[in-house]
Formats: structure tokens, C-alpha cells, sequence
């Protein structure tokens, strides 16, 4: 019994040492419980938070959406209100110039009327002119010199009184004197051209003859450099001076330049354009500068006004040519809305809408002619006469620009498919920046050089390289010859001679 009591001893200390043991573990688990069960409790409270949160901002998504559309439903009225109102100010510009025009043809149809009474009337008396190696200009001189005095009839009495010394037999006479006779008679045949049914078939009043070059030089060498604009230069154009040069850009200035010696010095800058500039021309006169923009419409400068004159708008895209035609007050305009538009200047008003059947990228002017360039591989010539479409040349790339020689002989044509064109418009016909006297073409390169061909073997004559680094947007030719202007997408205007 002993022996067994202290076996179970024993046995109940090993026992109680594993109990106690276990009642360790125990409490660590407990304890390692409570902890987790209190980051539980911590996740809970920040999943519930951050579902609170969630659920805010989609609230705040919500609301952000309907606030945009919203603002979209707003856009959108706006836009339409816009086009509406551009809309309506065209209609109501072309409503003014149309009160204009019949205002000024009942004005000239009532002065005609009088200049024909006046003449019925000085048809029903005779004249008695004396005989004199120059009796109708002797006749003038006496009548000058009466104007410093009252006029008065010119009566048959009066007349029986000079020393006339035979009658003249086809003479006729009012109580205007004989001055004033011609001059009605030339205010008639004035008023007879200026609606287009002069006798002798007299063209539209066309602007003073600009002289041209006789022999022009390659250019060879760098002049002057100047980073011209605040963003990529898109075009330039030489005036009729060959002393001054515009450059318009995409930060929507024209920038004025004289060309003094071999230097391009600031003159001006033209504001108010409404986008890009896409174009620039100037009048054959040299006095004001047209551009085409980004705006869907083109813009029109007076030199010497900051500001520009007149806006011509009516494009529903944007304008990517505008040109003076040679007639007096009178410009064309090619646009992305595929048409081409002529314009009345002194009206700011369309007077005609060509309508085509691909975008125009370029446009040039002649007497009569109207030549547009196209994406659809084509260049179009119009008639200002006729309503259609007088001829059509296919070429073998989409037509990026077009300069028509001084002559209006030859075409020169760049398109997509790497080449120039030179075109015969006497014959229609494909033969290869002209230079003023048609010698040479010139154009730039994407990869920063200008090339200069020989215009009649079409040989390569050579290329000018150095200070382009990109792309090459426009080259212009003075009109006299001495100098060439290239412009580059990294603002850089380069003078060349």
C-alpha cells in the first residue's frame, strides 16, 4: 500500500505539472485572443469607416456626373446658340450688304436717269462752234474759264453774238455749258463701267502694275536668323516692296519685318486674330495684309493698325488659304468645309460660294481665274465669270500648296507624292516658290532643307541646309530677287540671299 500511495504521488505531481502547464498555454491563448479579438473590433471600425467614406465619394462621383452633364447640356446650347447667332449675323450682314446694293442701285439708276434727261435735253439745241485747228478744246478752255464766274444758259442769242464762222452740224446744246456736257458724258460711261457694260468691255478697276524681276540669283548663304514667333511659324509672304515681310504663326501674331540690308528688323506686330495663321498675303500694293486662321474665318489688316479691320467669316471650318485677286477689293478664301469662297472687301461680304467636293488646301488668283488645290489628288480651276468648274488636272498626291507665276503662264504645284509640278496653263499641261522671274522653284523639306530646281530642264540645282533643324513650312521669293525667307516649326525665320 505504501509502495502504491507513493506511486500515485507520483503520478498526481506529474499530473499537477501538466496541468499547470496547460493552464500557462491557456492563458496565452486567452490572452492572444483578447488581442486579435480587439484588432478585430480595430478592422471593423475601419472598414466600416472607410464604407463610409466610399459611400461619400460616390455620392460626391454622383453628383460630380450630373454636375457634367449639366455643363455638357450647357456646352451644347451654347455651341448652338453660337451657330445660330454666327448664322444670323451672316444672314443679316449679307441682308445689309443686299439693302447696300439696292440703295446704291436705285442712288446710280436715278443718276443715270438724270444724266439721260440732261442729255435728251441738250439734244434739242444747236450749237454754233467756231472754226479753229482745235474747236472742241477751245470750246473747253472758254467753259473753264467761265466756272470761275456764276454760270449761266448758254442761249442762242449768246451764241448768234460770238464771231462763230460756220456751224458745226451734229452739235447740240442745253443750258449747260459745253464742259459740263462732257463731263456728263463721261460720268455716264464711268457709271456704265462700274456695273460692267462699258463699251469697250473695260475689265474691273485692278490694282497698279508692281514691277518685276528680270533675273533672279539662287540663294547661297545664311543672312540673318531669329526665332520670330512664341510657337511654330506656319507662313510668310513678302509686300510688293520687297522691303517688308509678314510671318504668322500658330501663337495667333503676324510679325512685320524690314528687310534692311541683310537683316530682318522688327516693324509691327498685328493682333486680334482669332487662332492659328495659317496664311498670309499681302495686297499687290503692299498696303494691307489678309490671313487666313484657325477661327473659320479670315482676317483682313490695314498696315500700320494694330488691330485688325475687318473679319470675313461664313467658313464652317478652318480657313487654310486666303488671297488678294488683282481686281481692287476683292480676295478668295479655301477652307476644310470643302469650299471656296470670293469675297467683296470693301463690304466684308461673300459674293460667291463654291462648293467642292474635297478639302482645299491652297488657293493662288489671276486675272479671271480662280485655281484651288485639293486632298482628292486634283486641282481646280473656276471661272469668277461662270459658275462652274472650267477645267480639272489630276496629279498623283494630296496638293499642299500652289504659286502661280507672275505671268500667269505657269503653275507650280506641290502634292504629297514628293514632287513639284510645274504646269503650262497655256496647254494644260504637266512639264515640272517660283523664283520672281520663273527661272527657279524653290521648297522645303521635312527634313530641314530648302531645294532649288532649275524650272525649265528640271535639274536639281542644289539645297541649303544648316539652320532648319525640323520640319520647313513655308519659303517666300521676293518679288525682286535678292532674297529668300524660309520659316521652320521651331519658330526659327531664316533670311537667305
Amino acid at each position: 500500500m505504501a509502495y502504491q500511495v507513493v506511486e500515485k504521488s507520483a503520478a498526481l505531481g506529474t499530473l499537477e505539472a501538466a496541468l499547470e502547464e496547460r493552464q500557462s498555454r491557456l492563458a496565452a491563448l486567452e490572452a492572444r485572443a483578447a488581442e486579435l479579438q480587439e484588432a478585430r473590433a480595430r478592422q471593423a471600425r475601419q472598414v466600416d469607416a472607410q464604407r463610409a467614406l466610399n459611400v461619400a465619394q460616390r455620392a460626391a462621383y454622383e453628383a460630380l456626373r450630373a454636375h457634367a452633364r449639366l455643363r455638357e447640356a450647357a456646352l451644347r446650347r451654347l455651341e448652338e446658340e453660337a451657330r445660330d447667332l454666327l448664322e444670323r449675323l451672316v444672314q443679316r450682314k449679307a441682308r445689309a450688304a443686299a439693302e447696300r446694293n439696292l440703295r446704291l442701285e436705285r442712288h446710280e439708276k436715278a443718276k443715270q436717269a438724270r444724266m439721260s434727261l440732261e442729255l435728251k435735253k441738250a439734244a434739242k439745241r444747236t450749237v454754233s462752234i467756231s472754226e479753229s485747228p482745235n474747236p472742241i478744246g477751245d470750246g473747253i478752255r472758254k467753259e473753264a474759264e467761265t466756272l470761275a464766274r456764276p454760270a449761266e444758259p448758254l442761249s442762242l442769242k449768246s451764241e448768234a453774238g460770238e464771231k462763230w464762222k460756220r456751224p458745226f452740224r451734229s452739235a447740240s446744246a442745253t443750258s449747260l455749258t459745253l464742259s459740263r456736257c462732257v463731263d456728263v458724258v463721261k460720268e455716264l460711261l464711268d457709271f456704265k463701267k462700274r456695273r460692267g457694260h462699258s463699251i469697250g468691255g473695260a475689265p474691273e478697276p485692278r490694282y497698279q502694275s508692281i514691277p518685276v524681276c528680270v533675273a533672279a540669283q539662287p540663294p547661297t548663304q545664311v543672312q540673318d536668323v531669329l526665332d520670330a514667333h512664341l510657337s511654330e511659324v506656319n507662313a510668310v509672304c513678302f509686300g510688293a516692296s520687297s522691303s517688308l515681310l509678314a510671318t504668322g504663326g500658330a501663337d495667333r501674331l503676324i510679325h512685320l519685318w524690314n528687310v534692311v540690308g541683310d537683316r530682318l528688323e522688327a516693324n509691327q506686330t498685328l493682333e486680334g486674330a482669332g487662332g492659328s495663321i495659317t496664311s498670309v498675303d499681302f495686297d499687290p500694293l503692299g498696303s494691307q495684309v489678309l490671313a487666313a486662321t484657325y477661327n473659320q474665318a479670315a482676317q483682313l489688316w490695314k498696315v500700320g493698325e494694330v488691330q485688325s479691320k475687318e473679319t470675313l467669316s461664313g467658313h464652317t471650318d478652318k480657313v487654310t488659304a486666303a488671297k488678294f485677286k488683282l481686281t481692287r477689293h476683292q480676295a478668295v478664301t479655301g477652307s476644310r468645309d470643302r469650299t471656296v469662297k470670293e469675297w467683296d472687301l470693301g463690304r466684308a461680304y461673300c459674293s460667291r460660294t463654291i462648293n467642292v467636293l474635297s478639302y482645299c488646301n491652297d488657293v493662288v488668283c489671276g486675272d479671271h481665274v480662280i485655281i484651288s488645290g485639293h486632298s482628292d489628288q486634283k486641282i481646280r480651276f473656276w471661272d469668277s465669270r461662270v459658275p462652274c468648274c472650267t477645267q480639272i488636272i489630276p496629279v498623283q498626291g494630296r496638293v499642299t500648296s500652289l504659286n502661280l507665276s507672275q505671268d500667269q503662264l505657269h503653275l507650280l504645284s506641290c502634292s504629297r507624292d514628293d514632287t513639284l509640278k510645274v504646269i503650262d496653263l497655256r496647254v494644260s499641261s504637266i512639264r515640272q516658290a517660283f523664283s520672281p522671274d520663273r527661272s527657279y522653284a524653290l521648297a522645303g523639306s521635312w527634313d530641314g532643307a530648302l531645294y532649288i530646281w532649275d524650272v525649265d530642264t528640271g535639274k536639281l540645282e542644289g539645297s541649303l541646309r544648316g539652320p532648319h533643324c525640323t520640319a520647313v513650312n513655308a519659303v517666300a521669293w521676293c518679288s525682286s530677287g535678292s532674297h529668300v525667307v524660309s520659316a521652320d516649326q521651331a519658330r526659327k525665320v531664316v533670311l537667305w540671299h
